[in-house]
């Protein structure tokens, strides 16, 4: 849930650029991040031609990757699928649900397993994606907005990769309580190490198992355990940005954007339901429907039954009910 906001002399940042300097690969993104430079207010957003250059080489690649499939053993698909779940707990459970807004408590080791789960996903690390989702959460839609969706949909799926982040993001973004974040030495450790961990989990550990244990070729592991997984993970959690910001029903606010889509909670493993989300930002199962098909939500709840997350925070069922009544657009 998004910090108070607090006197910017307060905040834990040095410079602009250092305030942005996490993460590699592509700038100024959830799905790889680098220096970047605002662009200035008033004016059009520069286009940053690395990142599309990339960002079509990459999906190119995962395109070719798609002939490799029926060369494949059947282990090396199920290992691709479980990177898969990976990938998307590092960002569920980890980087939006626990850090961006502390709906729940993890100890230790679960925040160990969840960064490296995140450094897999390559969304940019902990801290810079956990702030920047707090800016979309406090000025959602807005030009401060990272993926505003009013931009249009390609804009707020890939495109706002594209260009340099609006000025009035990185200022919105510096104004918030970010201090939690700071204090965590996981996410601490995740910063300083990035490029380190997300070669490794991304890219590496998904390619060495199949040809190590069971004697997948190293071509087939690479493109179908990292870079098709990668791709389709990037895509999923695009699609909260787009989809679920345009299509499906408003039954908890119909005055904001977000939307209750199946299919996006479907693909992002629980994440779809979005105008709830939105509206109850607090909730660690981010449904009103808590185990019905949230995977996340399981993972959580099995975590707690562990023993090694505590503390869920729940909207009650008078408070949901009086909000539909008060704000939502009626549908079930």
């Amino acid at each position: 849930m998004p910090g108070p906001a607090v006197d910017a002399k307060k905040v834990p940042f040095r410079s602009a650029k250092e305030e942005i300097r996490a993460g590699v690969g592509v700038e100024g993104s959830e799905g790889g991040g680098g220096p970047e430079r605002p662009c200035a207010r008033g004016h059009r957003q520069d286009i940053v031609w690395r990142n599309v250059f990339l960002m079509s080489l990459l999906h190119l690649a995962a395109v070719y990757s798609l002939v490799l499939i029926p060369k494949a053993q059947p282990l090396t698909l199920l290992w691709a699928y479980f990177c898969f779940l990976l990938t998307a707990l590092g960002v569920t459970a980890g980087a939006h649900r626990l850090w961006s807004h502390r709906s729940y408590k993890a100890k230790l080791p679960l925040r160990i397993f969840l960064a490296a789960a995140n450094s897999m996903a390559f969304q940019n690390d902990i801290f810079e994606w956990s702030r920047d989702h707090r800016v979309h959460h406090k000025y959602s839609e807005t030009d401060a907005d990272p993926h505003n969706a009013r931009r249009g949909f390609f804009f707020s799926h890939i495109g706002w990769l594209f260009v340099r982040k609006h000025r009035d993001v990185i200022e919105k973004g510096r104004k918030l309580d970010v201090t939690d974040l700071l204090a965590d030495p996981v996410v601490r450790f995740q910063r300083k190490y990035y490029k380190v961990t997300v070669v490794l989990m991304c890219f590496v550990v998904p390619t060495l198992v199949p040809w190590y244990i069971w004697g997948e070729s190293l071509w087939n592991s690479y493109f179908l355990a990292s870079i098709l997984r990668y791709t389709i993970s990037l895509n999923v959690t695009w699609l909260v940005n787009s989809v679920a910001h345009m299509y499906g029903n408003r039954p908890y606010d119909k005055h904001i954007s977000p939307r209750q889509n199946p299919l996006v909670t479907l693909g992002a493993i629980g994440e779809g339901f979005h105008n709830y989300h939105h509206t109850f930002p607090f909730d660690y199962s981010a449904s009103e429907f808590g185990l019905n098909f949230n995977p996340t939500t399981w993972f959580i709840d099995f975590m707690c039954w562990l023993g090694l997350a505590t503390d869920r925070k729940r909207a009650t069922k008078q408070m949901i009910e009086a909000r539909k009544a008060r704000t939502g657009d009626g549908s079930a």
